[in-house]
């Protein structure tokens, strides 16, 4: 697990602070999709998993959102396989990191995550 083990925090850390960087090349991507995220995760259509990346808590049909959700999931899949080079761990491992960092401090009350169990829960 996670919580005991000093290095793992640190590589959450980083994530998670890569990951609050407005600008960064590992997370390019566009103002419209960040906006239409965001409108799903308040709306309860868009959530962050376990694994570090966006899912879709309710079933939808707007190709604009699977695209934004794809476009934002390329972005996090390149972050955390540089920094699981970085690290030596896997990109699992670096995404499953940032999840559990973002699921302790960037969670809004009422947004939706999916934990390690696979069940969908509101914050």
């Amino acid at each position: 697990m996670l919580r005991s083990h000093p290095t793992r925090r640190a590589l959450a850390s980083l994530l998670l602070a890569a990951m609050g960087t407005p600008v960064r090349p590992a997370l390019a991507q566009s103002s419209l999709s960040k906006a239409l995220v965001e409108a799903a995760k308040t709306a309860g259509t868009v959530g962050e998993q376990a694994d570090g990346y966006l899912g879709f808590v309710a079933p939808q049909d707007d190709p604009g959102l699977t695209a934004a959700v794809a476009e934002i999931n390329t972005a996090r899949a390149r972050l955390y396989a540089e920094t699981a080079r970085r690290h030596g761990v896997s990109p699992e491992v670096a995404g499953v990191a940032a999840a559990k960092a973002l699921f302790e401090t960037k969670l809004r009350p009422g947004d939706y995550y999916r934990d390690a169990t696979g069940v969908w829960r509101r914050k």
